[in-house]
Protein backbone atom coordinates (compact mmCIF):
# COMPACT_ATOMS: atom_id res chain seq x y z
CA UNK A 1 0.00 0.00 0.00
CA UNK A 2 1.52 3.76 -1.06
CA UNK A 3 2.29 5.89 1.82
CA UNK A 4 -0.78 7.91 3.02
CA UNK A 5 -3.25 5.65 1.16
CA UNK A 6 -3.83 2.70 4.17
CA UNK A 7 -5.62 5.31 6.45
CA UNK A 8 -7.48 6.36 3.23
CA UNK A 9 -8.20 2.59 2.61
CA UNK A 10 -9.65 2.30 6.48
CA UNK A 11 -11.45 4.93 6.38
CA UNK A 12 -13.67 4.14 2.96
CA UNK A 13 -13.95 0.73 4.79
CA UNK A 14 -15.21 2.44 7.74
CA UNK A 15 -18.04 4.31 6.57
CA UNK A 16 -19.06 1.01 4.62
CA UNK A 17 -19.70 -0.90 8.67
CA UNK A 18 -22.62 -0.42 10.87
CA UNK A 19 -21.60 2.03 13.84
CA UNK A 20 -22.83 -0.80 16.50
CA UNK A 21 -20.18 -3.54 15.20
CA UNK A 22 -17.01 -0.86 15.70
CA UNK A 23 -15.47 -0.02 18.60
CA UNK A 24 -15.48 4.06 19.75
CA UNK A 25 -12.08 5.00 20.34
CA UNK A 26 -10.67 5.98 16.40
CA UNK A 27 -7.19 3.85 17.27
CA UNK A 28 -9.04 1.12 17.93
CA UNK A 29 -11.36 1.39 15.52
CA UNK A 30 -8.51 1.18 12.64
CA UNK A 31 -6.75 -1.53 14.25
CA UNK A 32 -10.23 -3.30 14.35
CA UNK A 33 -10.19 -3.15 10.59
CA UNK A 34 -6.90 -3.93 9.78
CA UNK A 35 -8.16 -7.12 11.97
CA UNK A 36 -10.76 -7.60 9.96
CA UNK A 37 -8.85 -6.90 6.47
CA UNK A 38 -6.43 -10.00 7.69
CA UNK A 39 -8.85 -12.87 8.36
CA UNK A 40 -10.64 -11.49 5.42
CA UNK A 41 -7.84 -11.74 2.97
CA UNK A 42 -3.92 -12.63 4.14
CA UNK A 43 -1.70 -9.89 3.10
CA UNK A 44 1.05 -7.36 4.23
CA UNK A 45 -2.07 -4.95 4.42
CA UNK A 46 -1.40 -4.91 8.58
CA UNK A 47 1.82 -4.11 8.47
CA UNK A 48 1.43 -1.76 5.50
CA UNK A 49 -0.73 -0.05 7.03
CA UNK A 50 1.33 0.59 10.40
CA UNK A 51 4.49 1.39 8.44
CA UNK A 52 2.53 4.00 6.74
CA UNK A 53 0.71 5.27 9.68
CA UNK A 54 3.46 5.55 12.42
CA UNK A 55 1.47 7.98 14.32
CA UNK A 56 -1.64 6.02 14.11
CA UNK A 57 -0.50 3.11 15.83
CA UNK A 58 1.34 2.28 19.77
CA UNK A 59 3.92 -0.44 20.61
CA UNK A 60 0.71 -2.70 21.98
CA UNK A 61 -1.20 -2.01 18.98
CA UNK A 62 1.85 -2.79 16.46
CA UNK A 63 2.10 -6.10 18.70
CA UNK A 64 -1.46 -6.66 17.86
CA UNK A 65 -1.26 -6.34 13.89
CA UNK A 66 1.98 -8.62 14.15
CA UNK A 67 -0.26 -11.56 15.65
CA UNK A 68 -3.38 -10.95 13.70
CA UNK A 69 -1.08 -11.15 10.44
CA UNK A 70 0.83 -14.34 11.63
CA UNK A 71 -2.40 -15.62 12.54
CA UNK A 72 -3.56 -14.80 8.91
CA UNK A 73 -0.39 -16.86 7.14
CA UNK A 74 -1.01 -19.92 9.87
CA UNK A 75 -4.29 -20.32 8.40
CA UNK A 76 -3.35 -19.46 4.81
CA UNK A 77 -0.79 -22.77 5.77
CA UNK A 78 1.97 -20.63 5.35
CA UNK A 79 3.71 -22.08 8.86
CA UNK A 80 7.28 -20.73 8.16
CA UNK A 81 6.32 -17.22 7.39
CA UNK A 82 3.90 -17.52 10.72
CA UNK A 83 6.34 -18.29 12.50
CA UNK A 84 8.67 -15.60 11.57
CA UNK A 85 5.95 -13.01 12.48
CA UNK A 86 4.86 -14.39 15.81
CA UNK A 87 8.58 -14.46 16.84
CA UNK A 88 8.66 -10.48 15.91
CA UNK A 89 5.17 -10.32 17.59
CA UNK A 90 6.96 -11.56 20.83
CA UNK A 91 9.96 -9.79 20.48
CA UNK A 92 7.85 -6.70 20.02
CA UNK A 93 5.85 -7.83 23.35
CA UNK A 94 9.34 -7.77 25.24
CA UNK A 95 10.09 -4.71 23.94
CA UNK A 96 6.38 -3.45 25.07
CA UNK A 97 7.01 -4.80 28.81
CA UNK A 98 10.44 -3.20 29.04
CA UNK A 99 8.76 0.03 28.36
CA UNK A 100 5.96 -0.14 30.53
CA UNK A 101 8.72 -1.03 33.19
CA UNK A 102 10.59 2.40 32.72
CA UNK A 103 7.01 4.10 32.47
CA UNK A 104 5.38 4.32 35.01
CA UNK A 105 1.12 4.12 34.52
CA UNK A 106 -0.16 7.61 34.36
CA UNK A 107 -3.89 5.90 35.29
CA UNK A 108 -4.80 6.66 31.94
CA UNK A 109 -8.13 4.96 31.71
CA UNK A 110 -7.92 4.68 27.58
CA UNK A 111 -4.60 2.38 27.83
CA UNK A 112 -6.88 0.00 30.08
CA UNK A 113 -9.02 -1.58 27.77
CA UNK A 114 -6.04 -1.75 24.95
CA UNK A 115 -4.04 -3.68 27.73
CA UNK A 116 -7.07 -5.87 28.36
CA UNK A 117 -7.45 -7.00 24.39
CA UNK A 118 -3.91 -7.64 23.91
CA UNK A 119 -3.36 -11.33 22.43
CA UNK A 120 -1.32 -13.71 24.95
CA UNK A 121 1.78 -14.40 24.81
CA UNK A 122 1.34 -17.89 25.70
CA UNK A 123 -1.39 -18.13 23.05
CA UNK A 124 1.32 -16.68 20.68
CA UNK A 125 3.86 -19.52 21.91
CA UNK A 126 1.16 -22.27 21.24
CA UNK A 127 0.26 -21.24 17.72
CA UNK A 128 4.68 -21.47 17.00
CA UNK A 129 3.88 -24.56 18.56
CA UNK A 130 1.09 -25.46 16.05
CA UNK A 131 3.32 -24.11 13.33
CA UNK A 132 6.19 -26.36 13.98
CA UNK A 133 4.40 -29.42 14.40
CA UNK A 134 2.97 -28.75 10.96
CA UNK A 135 6.41 -28.24 9.74
CA UNK A 136 7.31 -31.77 11.32
CA UNK A 137 9.83 -30.18 13.76
CA UNK A 138 8.47 -31.61 16.86
CA UNK A 139 12.01 -30.76 18.44
CA UNK A 140 11.26 -26.85 18.56
CA UNK A 141 7.80 -27.15 19.03
CA UNK A 142 8.59 -29.14 22.66
CA UNK A 143 11.35 -26.36 23.00
CA UNK A 144 8.70 -23.65 22.67
CA UNK A 145 6.31 -25.08 24.70
CA UNK A 146 8.71 -25.94 27.44
CA UNK A 147 9.66 -22.03 28.23
CA UNK A 148 6.19 -21.68 29.66
CA UNK A 149 6.21 -21.62 32.90
CA UNK A 150 4.22 -25.00 34.35
CA UNK A 151 1.23 -22.93 36.39
CA UNK A 152 0.95 -20.91 33.12
CA UNK A 153 0.43 -23.80 30.87
CA UNK A 154 -3.33 -24.09 30.43
CA UNK A 155 -4.82 -28.09 29.56
CA UNK A 156 -4.52 -27.77 25.56
CA UNK A 157 -0.58 -26.55 26.27
CA UNK A 158 -0.26 -29.95 28.62
CA UNK A 159 -2.59 -32.21 25.99
CA UNK A 160 0.12 -30.74 23.00
CA UNK A 161 3.11 -31.11 25.17
CA UNK A 162 2.15 -34.95 26.11
CA UNK A 163 1.31 -36.14 23.08
CA UNK A 164 5.02 -34.49 21.35
CA UNK A 165 6.72 -35.76 24.56
CA UNK A 166 4.66 -39.29 23.61
CA UNK A 167 5.66 -39.52 19.74
CA UNK A 168 9.78 -38.53 21.15
CA UNK A 169 9.99 -41.56 23.34
CA UNK A 170 9.49 -39.43 26.72
CA UNK A 171 7.13 -41.24 28.15
CA UNK A 172 7.80 -40.14 31.62
CA UNK A 173 7.26 -36.44 30.75
CA UNK A 174 3.98 -37.57 28.91
CA UNK A 175 2.39 -39.03 31.67
CA UNK A 176 3.17 -36.02 33.69
CA UNK A 177 1.07 -34.03 30.75
CA UNK A 178 -1.48 -36.27 30.47
CA UNK A 179 -1.94 -36.36 34.15
CA UNK A 180 -1.99 -32.81 34.78
CA UNK A 181 -4.56 -32.04 31.97
CA UNK A 182 -7.07 -34.33 33.71
CA UNK A 183 -5.84 -32.69 37.05
CA UNK A 184 -7.39 -29.33 35.31
CA UNK A 185 -10.17 -31.30 33.33
CA UNK A 186 -10.91 -34.74 34.75
CA UNK A 187 -13.50 -35.59 31.84
CA UNK A 188 -11.04 -35.19 29.40
CA UNK A 189 -11.08 -38.55 27.40
CA UNK A 190 -7.82 -38.34 25.03
CA UNK A 191 -5.84 -37.48 28.33
CA UNK A 192 -7.38 -40.87 29.95
CA UNK A 193 -6.17 -42.72 26.48
CA UNK A 194 -2.97 -41.17 26.56
CA UNK A 195 -2.32 -42.77 29.85
CA UNK A 196 -3.66 -46.37 29.11
CA UNK A 197 -1.76 -46.35 25.80
CA UNK A 198 1.33 -45.30 28.34
CA UNK A 199 0.33 -48.38 30.27
CA UNK A 200 -0.48 -46.69 33.15
CA UNK A 201 -2.91 -48.85 35.12
CA UNK A 202 -6.88 -48.54 34.45
CA UNK A 203 -7.24 -48.51 38.32
CA UNK A 204 -5.02 -45.52 38.31
CA UNK A 205 -6.64 -43.38 35.64
CA UNK A 206 -9.75 -44.50 36.91
CA UNK A 207 -8.66 -42.97 40.47
CA UNK A 208 -8.27 -39.47 39.08
CA UNK A 209 -11.99 -39.33 37.63
CA UNK A 210 -13.59 -40.90 40.69
CA UNK A 211 -14.74 -37.41 42.70
CA UNK A 212 -15.87 -36.01 39.06
CA UNK A 213 -17.98 -39.44 38.06
CA UNK A 214 -19.60 -39.49 41.89
CA UNK A 215 -20.37 -35.56 41.55
CA UNK A 216 -21.84 -35.93 38.44
CA UNK A 217 -25.33 -38.10 37.92
CA UNK A 218 -25.44 -40.49 35.18
CA UNK A 219 -21.78 -40.80 34.66
CA UNK A 220 -21.55 -43.87 36.06
CA UNK A 221 -20.44 -45.17 32.77
CA UNK A 222 -17.38 -43.49 32.70
CA UNK A 223 -15.54 -46.07 34.49
CA UNK A 224 -16.72 -49.13 32.59
CA UNK A 225 -15.39 -46.97 29.55
CA UNK A 226 -11.52 -46.39 31.45
CA UNK A 227 -11.82 -50.42 32.09
CA UNK A 228 -12.85 -51.34 28.26
CA UNK A 229 -10.14 -49.13 27.04
CA UNK A 230 -7.63 -50.75 29.91
CA UNK A 231 -8.18 -54.18 28.10
CA UNK A 232 -7.69 -52.60 24.74
CA UNK A 233 -4.43 -50.98 25.80
CA UNK A 234 -3.16 -54.31 26.89
CA UNK A 235 -3.91 -56.43 24.36
CA UNK A 236 -7.06 -57.92 25.94
CA UNK A 237 -9.55 -58.54 22.62
CA UNK A 238 -11.90 -60.68 24.23
CA UNK A 239 -12.48 -58.73 27.20
CA UNK A 240 -12.18 -55.20 25.66
CA UNK A 241 -15.04 -56.64 23.28
CA UNK A 242 -17.10 -58.07 25.98
CA UNK A 243 -17.01 -54.74 28.18
CA UNK A 244 -17.46 -52.52 25.08
CA UNK A 245 -20.66 -54.77 24.38
CA UNK A 246 -21.97 -54.04 27.95
CA UNK A 247 -21.43 -50.30 27.59
CA UNK A 248 -23.07 -50.35 24.17
CA UNK A 249 -26.29 -51.70 25.41
CA UNK A 250 -27.00 -49.54 27.99
CA UNK A 251 -29.59 -46.28 26.49
CA UNK A 252 -27.57 -43.70 27.24
CA UNK A 253 -24.64 -44.93 24.95
CA UNK A 254 -26.75 -47.35 22.34
CA UNK A 255 -26.03 -46.07 18.70
CA UNK A 256 -22.74 -44.73 20.02
CA UNK A 257 -20.79 -44.09 16.90
CA UNK A 258 -17.43 -44.21 18.51
CA UNK A 259 -18.23 -47.07 20.26
CA UNK A 260 -19.27 -49.13 17.32
CA UNK A 261 -16.01 -47.69 15.61
CA UNK A 262 -14.22 -49.00 18.81
CA UNK A 263 -15.53 -52.49 18.77
CA UNK A 264 -15.05 -53.02 14.85
CA UNK A 265 -11.43 -52.46 15.22
CA UNK A 266 -11.39 -54.84 18.32
CA UNK A 267 -13.14 -57.28 16.30
CA UNK A 268 -10.51 -56.76 13.26
CA UNK A 269 -7.79 -57.42 15.66
CA UNK A 270 -9.39 -60.72 17.01
CA UNK A 271 -9.35 -61.97 13.49
CA UNK A 272 -12.89 -61.98 13.26
CA UNK A 273 -13.56 -60.07 10.18
CA UNK A 274 -16.75 -60.67 9.88
CA UNK A 275 -18.29 -58.90 12.60
CA UNK A 276 -16.06 -56.26 12.19
CA UNK A 277 -17.18 -55.86 8.91
CA UNK A 278 -20.47 -55.64 10.55
CA UNK A 279 -19.95 -53.22 12.67
CA UNK A 280 -18.12 -50.66 10.64
CA UNK A 281 -21.35 -50.92 8.15
CA UNK A 282 -23.64 -50.01 11.26
CA UNK A 283 -21.49 -47.23 12.00
CA UNK A 284 -21.30 -45.96 8.84
CA UNK A 285 -25.38 -46.07 8.60
CA UNK A 286 -25.68 -43.84 11.85
CA UNK A 287 -22.95 -41.55 10.67
CA UNK A 288 -22.34 -41.28 6.36
CA UNK A 289 -19.52 -38.85 7.40
CA UNK A 290 -17.29 -40.86 9.23
CA UNK A 291 -14.01 -41.06 8.01
CA UNK A 292 -11.95 -42.73 11.87
CA UNK A 293 -11.56 -46.50 10.95
CA UNK A 294 -12.95 -46.34 7.37
CA UNK A 295 -9.04 -47.52 6.46
CA UNK A 296 -9.54 -50.57 8.18
CA UNK A 297 -13.28 -51.42 6.90
CA UNK A 298 -11.29 -50.29 3.38
CA UNK A 299 -8.63 -53.13 3.81
CA UNK A 300 -11.03 -55.85 4.96
CA UNK A 301 -13.61 -55.23 1.82
CA UNK A 302 -10.41 -55.50 -0.31
CA UNK A 303 -9.21 -58.69 1.22
CA UNK A 304 -12.83 -59.85 0.78
CA UNK A 305 -12.27 -59.09 -2.98
CA UNK A 306 -15.40 -56.51 -2.85
CA UNK A 307 -13.19 -53.97 -5.07
CA UNK A 308 -16.12 -52.20 -6.41
CA UNK A 309 -17.18 -51.62 -2.61
CA UNK A 310 -13.76 -50.76 -1.65
CA UNK A 311 -13.66 -47.82 -5.04
CA UNK A 312 -17.16 -46.77 -3.96
CA UNK A 313 -16.44 -46.12 -0.12
CA UNK A 314 -12.91 -44.26 -1.60
CA UNK A 315 -14.90 -41.89 -3.51
CA UNK A 316 -17.11 -41.03 -0.65
CA UNK A 317 -14.20 -40.75 1.79
CA UNK A 318 -12.62 -38.16 -1.12
CA UNK A 319 -15.81 -36.04 -1.26
CA UNK A 320 -16.23 -35.49 2.74
CA UNK A 321 -12.61 -35.24 2.99
CA UNK A 322 -8.86 -35.46 0.79
CA UNK A 323 -7.21 -34.44 4.10
CA UNK A 324 -7.40 -37.36 5.90
CA UNK A 325 -4.88 -40.20 5.49
CA UNK A 326 -8.22 -42.75 5.50
CA UNK A 327 -9.14 -41.90 1.73
CA UNK A 328 -5.64 -42.51 0.60
CA UNK A 329 -5.62 -45.54 2.33
CA UNK A 330 -8.56 -47.14 0.90
CA UNK A 331 -7.92 -46.13 -2.45
CA UNK A 332 -4.40 -48.02 -1.83
CA UNK A 333 -6.28 -50.49 -0.99
CA UNK A 334 -7.86 -50.96 -4.26
CA UNK A 335 -4.31 -50.84 -5.81
CA UNK A 336 -2.90 -53.19 -3.84
CA UNK A 337 -5.26 -56.18 -4.20
CA UNK A 338 -5.44 -54.98 -8.08
CA UNK A 339 -1.71 -55.72 -8.12
CA UNK A 340 -1.09 -52.15 -8.77
CA UNK A 341 1.95 -51.95 -6.63
CA UNK A 342 3.41 -48.40 -7.53
CA UNK A 343 0.20 -46.86 -7.41
CA UNK A 344 -0.50 -48.61 -3.76
CA UNK A 345 2.96 -47.39 -2.71
CA UNK A 346 2.06 -43.82 -4.06
CA UNK A 347 -1.17 -43.54 -2.04
CA UNK A 348 0.25 -45.02 1.17
CA UNK A 349 2.84 -42.45 0.81
CA UNK A 350 0.74 -39.52 0.80
CA UNK A 351 -1.81 -41.14 3.15
CA UNK A 352 1.71 -40.91 5.91
CA UNK A 353 2.29 -37.23 4.58
CA UNK A 354 -1.13 -36.50 5.83
CA UNK A 355 -0.78 -38.22 9.12
CA UNK A 356 2.53 -39.96 10.08
CA UNK A 357 1.00 -41.78 12.87
CA UNK A 358 -1.21 -43.78 10.63
CA UNK A 359 -0.71 -47.04 11.41
CA UNK A 360 -3.12 -48.76 8.24
CA UNK A 361 -1.00 -46.42 6.08
CA UNK A 362 2.33 -47.44 6.82
CA UNK A 363 1.11 -51.21 6.91
CA UNK A 364 0.04 -50.17 3.35
CA UNK A 365 3.20 -48.86 2.03
CA UNK A 366 5.44 -51.68 3.99
CA UNK A 367 3.35 -54.52 2.04
CA UNK A 368 3.79 -52.06 -1.58
CA UNK A 369 7.32 -52.12 -0.81
CA UNK A 370 7.42 -55.87 -0.13
CA UNK A 371 5.34 -57.06 -2.94
CA UNK A 372 8.03 -55.04 -5.47
CA UNK A 373 11.27 -56.69 -3.94
CA UNK A 374 12.22 -53.49 -1.76
CA UNK A 375 12.51 -55.71 1.63
CA UNK A 376 14.37 -53.62 3.62
CA UNK A 377 12.55 -50.44 3.31
CA UNK A 378 9.55 -52.17 4.40
CA UNK A 379 10.88 -53.82 7.29
CA UNK A 380 11.36 -49.83 8.05
CA UNK A 381 7.81 -49.05 8.01
CA UNK A 382 6.91 -52.55 9.77
CA UNK A 383 8.85 -51.53 12.66
CA UNK A 384 7.25 -48.32 12.79
CA UNK A 385 3.55 -49.63 12.61
CA UNK A 386 5.03 -51.62 15.55
CA UNK A 387 5.86 -48.77 17.61
CA UNK A 388 2.58 -46.93 16.69
CA UNK A 389 0.68 -50.00 17.43
CA UNK A 390 2.33 -52.67 19.76
CA UNK A 391 -1.11 -54.49 20.40
CA UNK A 392 -1.87 -54.99 16.13
CA UNK A 393 -0.63 -58.72 15.48
CA UNK A 394 -0.96 -57.58 11.79
CA UNK A 395 2.09 -55.47 12.42
CA UNK A 396 4.10 -57.80 13.44
CA UNK A 397 2.86 -60.56 10.81
CA UNK A 398 4.19 -57.84 7.52
CA UNK A 399 7.13 -57.67 9.52
CA UNK A 400 7.79 -61.44 9.76
CA UNK A 401 6.71 -61.93 5.65
CA UNK A 402 9.19 -59.57 5.46
CA UNK A 403 11.96 -61.82 7.29
CA UNK A 404 10.79 -64.97 5.88
CA UNK A 405 10.88 -63.24 2.08
CA UNK A 406 14.45 -62.54 2.84
CA UNK A 407 15.01 -65.96 3.86
CA UNK A 408 16.05 -64.24 7.66
CA UNK A 409 13.92 -67.54 9.09
CA UNK A 410 16.18 -66.73 12.25
CA UNK A 411 14.91 -63.52 12.89
CA UNK A 412 11.41 -64.38 12.06
CA UNK A 413 11.46 -66.98 14.51
CA UNK A 414 12.86 -64.60 17.13
CA UNK A 415 9.96 -62.14 16.35
CA UNK A 416 7.62 -64.73 16.42
CA UNK A 417 8.40 -65.86 19.83
CA UNK A 418 8.56 -62.70 21.20
CA UNK A 419 4.95 -61.71 19.87
CA UNK A 420 3.55 -64.98 21.38
CA UNK A 421 5.33 -64.11 24.74
CA UNK A 422 3.85 -60.61 24.72
CA UNK A 423 0.62 -60.76 23.46
CA UNK A 424 0.02 -64.61 24.88
CA UNK A 425 -1.04 -67.66 23.62
CA UNK A 426 -4.06 -67.24 21.15
CA UNK A 427 -5.40 -68.70 18.57
CA UNK A 428 -3.43 -65.65 15.95
CA UNK A 429 0.15 -65.78 17.94
CA UNK A 430 -0.13 -69.78 18.17
CA UNK A 431 -0.72 -69.54 13.86
CA UNK A 432 1.80 -66.61 13.57
CA UNK A 433 4.86 -69.24 15.24
CA UNK A 434 3.09 -72.40 13.58
CA UNK A 435 4.47 -70.44 10.15
CA UNK A 436 7.51 -69.47 11.05
CA UNK A 437 7.71 -73.13 12.18
CA UNK A 438 6.83 -74.51 8.72
CA UNK A 439 9.95 -72.76 7.14
CA UNK A 440 12.39 -75.18 9.18
CA UNK A 441 12.06 -78.85 8.52
CA UNK A 442 13.30 -79.54 11.67
CA UNK A 443 10.49 -77.37 12.87
CA UNK A 444 7.45 -79.40 11.33
CA UNK A 445 6.36 -81.08 14.22
CA UNK A 446 6.46 -78.39 16.46
CA UNK A 447 4.38 -76.34 13.66
CA UNK A 448 1.80 -79.30 13.79
CA UNK A 449 1.39 -79.05 17.48
CA UNK A 450 0.68 -75.58 17.70
CA UNK A 451 -1.81 -75.49 15.05
CA UNK A 452 -3.60 -78.34 16.41
CA UNK A 453 -3.87 -75.61 19.49
CA UNK A 454 -5.02 -73.01 17.66
CA UNK A 455 -7.71 -74.61 15.89
CA UNK A 456 -8.74 -76.23 19.96
CA UNK A 457 -9.65 -72.63 20.51
CA UNK A 458 -11.13 -71.54 17.56
CA UNK A 459 -11.59 -73.84 14.67
CA UNK A 460 -13.09 -71.23 12.34
CA UNK A 461 -9.77 -69.49 12.40
CA UNK A 462 -9.19 -69.23 8.57
CA UNK A 463 -5.68 -68.60 8.96
CA UNK A 464 -4.59 -71.69 10.97
CA UNK A 465 -6.66 -73.63 8.60
CA UNK A 466 -5.08 -72.62 5.84
CA UNK A 467 -1.39 -73.40 7.07
CA UNK A 468 -2.76 -77.04 9.07
CA UNK A 469 -4.11 -77.61 4.90
CA UNK A 470 -1.09 -76.96 4.09
CA UNK A 471 1.05 -78.99 6.61
CA UNK A 472 -1.57 -82.14 5.42
CA UNK A 473 -0.67 -81.12 1.89
CA UNK A 474 3.11 -81.64 2.73
CA UNK A 475 2.26 -84.73 3.97
CA UNK A 476 -0.08 -85.93 1.03
CA UNK A 477 -2.76 -86.62 3.31
CA UNK A 478 -5.34 -85.21 0.99
CA UNK A 479 -8.26 -87.01 3.01
CA UNK A 480 -7.48 -85.30 5.95
CA UNK A 481 -7.28 -82.06 4.85
CA UNK A 482 -10.47 -82.17 2.72
CA UNK A 483 -12.21 -83.34 5.80
CA UNK A 484 -10.76 -79.93 7.65
CA UNK A 485 -11.61 -77.73 4.87
CA UNK A 486 -15.67 -78.66 4.62
CA UNK A 487 -15.19 -78.59 8.55
CA UNK A 488 -14.23 -74.79 8.17
CA UNK A 489 -16.82 -74.35 5.47
CA UNK A 490 -19.82 -75.40 7.50
CA UNK A 491 -20.30 -71.64 9.08
CA UNK A 492 -18.48 -69.62 6.96
CA UNK A 493 -17.77 -69.12 3.08
CA UNK A 494 -13.96 -68.32 1.86
CA UNK A 495 -12.47 -67.75 -1.41
CA UNK A 496 -9.09 -69.36 0.19
CA UNK A 497 -10.36 -72.14 1.45
CA UNK A 498 -12.99 -72.93 -1.12
CA UNK A 499 -9.43 -72.55 -3.88
CA UNK A 500 -7.75 -74.95 -1.13
CA UNK A 501 -10.60 -76.80 -1.02
CA UNK A 502 -10.63 -77.37 -4.80
CA UNK A 503 -6.52 -78.65 -4.99
CA UNK A 504 -7.07 -81.34 -2.67
CA UNK A 505 -10.19 -82.26 -4.60
CA UNK A 506 -8.25 -82.41 -7.74
CA UNK A 507 -5.24 -84.55 -6.08
CA UNK A 508 -8.44 -87.12 -5.78
CA UNK A 509 -9.75 -87.14 -8.68
CA UNK A 510 -12.62 -85.34 -7.68
CA UNK A 511 -13.04 -83.39 -10.71
CA UNK A 512 -16.22 -82.26 -10.78
CA UNK A 513 -16.51 -81.11 -7.44
CA UNK A 514 -12.90 -79.35 -8.04
CA UNK A 515 -14.75 -77.36 -10.26
CA UNK A 516 -17.22 -76.17 -8.60
CA UNK A 517 -15.22 -75.34 -5.78
CA UNK A 518 -13.26 -73.25 -8.10
CA UNK A 519 -16.50 -71.44 -9.32
CA UNK A 520 -17.29 -70.79 -5.59
CA UNK A 521 -14.03 -69.15 -5.22
CA UNK A 522 -13.82 -67.01 -7.90
CA UNK A 523 -17.70 -65.88 -6.99
CA UNK A 524 -15.98 -64.35 -3.97
CA UNK A 525 -13.13 -63.38 -5.42
CA UNK A 526 -12.99 -62.82 -9.32
CA UNK A 527 -9.37 -61.71 -9.16
CA UNK A 528 -8.44 -64.37 -7.55
CA UNK A 529 -5.62 -65.51 -10.11
CA UNK A 530 -5.17 -69.12 -8.29
CA UNK A 531 -8.41 -69.88 -8.47
CA UNK A 532 -8.69 -68.87 -11.96
CA UNK A 533 -6.01 -70.99 -13.35
CA UNK A 534 -7.04 -74.12 -11.60
CA UNK A 535 -10.65 -73.65 -13.14
CA UNK A 536 -8.81 -72.80 -16.47
CA UNK A 537 -6.56 -75.82 -16.04
CA UNK A 538 -9.60 -78.23 -15.43
CA UNK A 539 -11.58 -77.26 -18.26
CA UNK A 540 -8.04 -77.81 -20.15
CA UNK A 541 -8.10 -81.91 -19.12
CA UNK A 542 -10.46 -83.71 -21.21
CA UNK A 543 -12.97 -86.24 -19.61
CA UNK A 544 -13.32 -90.15 -20.56
CA UNK A 545 -17.02 -89.04 -21.87
CA UNK A 546 -15.54 -86.48 -24.25
CA UNK A 547 -13.05 -88.64 -26.00
CA UNK A 548 -15.61 -90.98 -26.44
CA UNK A 549 -18.43 -88.97 -28.61
CA UNK A 550 -14.47 -87.60 -30.54
CA UNK A 551 -13.88 -91.27 -31.51
CA UNK A 552 -17.72 -91.52 -32.55
CA UNK A 553 -16.94 -88.70 -34.91
CA UNK A 554 -14.37 -89.91 -36.18
CA UNK A 555 -15.89 -93.44 -37.10
CA UNK A 556 -18.78 -91.00 -38.68
CA UNK A 557 -15.92 -89.29 -41.08
CA UNK A 558 -14.25 -92.90 -41.59
CA UNK A 559 -17.45 -94.87 -42.87
CA UNK A 560 -19.54 -93.63 -46.39
CA UNK A 561 -22.58 -92.11 -44.74
CA UNK A 562 -21.75 -87.87 -45.33
CA UNK A 563 -25.17 -87.64 -47.83
CA UNK A 564 -26.38 -85.75 -44.46
CA UNK A 565 -23.63 -84.04 -43.85
CA UNK A 566 -22.62 -82.59 -47.15
CA UNK A 567 -26.43 -81.65 -47.55
CA UNK A 568 -26.32 -79.66 -44.71
CA UNK A 569 -23.79 -77.04 -46.02
CA UNK A 570 -26.20 -74.63 -47.46
CA UNK A 571 -27.82 -74.36 -44.27
CA UNK A 572 -24.24 -73.70 -42.53
CA UNK A 573 -23.52 -70.99 -44.72
CA UNK A 574 -26.66 -69.32 -43.77
CA UNK A 575 -25.66 -69.69 -40.10
CA UNK A 576 -22.14 -68.72 -40.91
CA UNK A 577 -23.87 -65.30 -42.40
CA UNK A 578 -26.13 -65.05 -39.04
CA UNK A 579 -22.74 -65.39 -37.05
CA UNK A 580 -20.95 -62.89 -39.13
CA UNK A 581 -23.95 -59.99 -38.53
CA UNK A 582 -24.19 -60.81 -34.87
CA UNK A 583 -20.55 -60.34 -34.39
CA UNK A 584 -20.77 -56.92 -36.67
CA UNK A 585 -23.26 -55.56 -34.34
Amino acid sequence: VPAGDGALLCSSISTSIPLGLKPDKPKLQILWICKVLVLVQPSDLSLSVCISCRELFSPSQKYQLLVYHADSLFHDKEYRNAVSKYTMALQQKKALSKTSKVRPSTGNAASTPQSQCLPSEIEVKYKMAECYTMLKQDKDAIAILDGIPSRQRTPKINMMLANLYKKAGQERSSVTSYKEVLRQCPLALDAILGLLSLSVKGAEVASMTINIIQSIPNLDWLSVWIKAYAFVHTGDNTRAINTICSLEKKSLLRDNVDLLGSLADLYFRAGDNKNSILKFEQAQMLDPYLIKGMDVYGYLLAREGRLEDVENLGCRLFNISDQHAEPWVVSGCHSFYSKRYSRALYLGAKAIQLNSNSVQALLLKGAALRNMGRVQEAIIHFREAIRLAPCRLDCYEGLIECYLASNSIREAMVMANNVYKTLGANAQTLTLLATVCLEDPVTQEKAKTLLDKALTQRPDYIKAVVKKAELLSREQKYEDGIALLRNALANQSDCVLHRILGDFLVAVNEYQEAMDQYSIALSLDPNDQKSLEGLQKMEKEESPTDATQEEDVDDMEGSGEEGDLEGSDSEAAQWADQEQWFGMQ
